[in-house]
């Protein structure tokens, strides 16, 4: 599967994958509007054995069939509840 992905410039580690044969079509305006003006940072061939930094292909793949668009969001900072446990 071939796909373009897409950072806005509204939030930082925000990416948009999309299909390479319809882009940006299927992408709700909503959440176009999310990521303000967009820049293309890569086309991908996308396959089962292919590994990506932060998701899981299967995931990406899977939502691009099924939604048309995966997108990623920015790691979670939270690191889990804090032990008052001392060690």
């Amino acid at each position: 599967m071939l796909c373009e992905i897409y950072k806005g410039n509204k939030k930082a580690e925000m990416y948009l994958y999309v299909p390479l044969n319809k882009g940006i079509e299927d992408v709700p305006e909503v959440l176009l509007q999310s990521f303000g003006e967009l820049e293309l940072v890569m086309k991908l061939e996308l396959n089962p054995s292919r590994k990506l930094a932060r998701v899981d292909v299967a995931t990406v793949m899977e939502d691009i069939q099924d939604k048309g668009f995966y997108l990623q969001v920015p790691p979670s900072k939270w690191n889990g509840p804090k032990s008052n446990k001392e060690e």
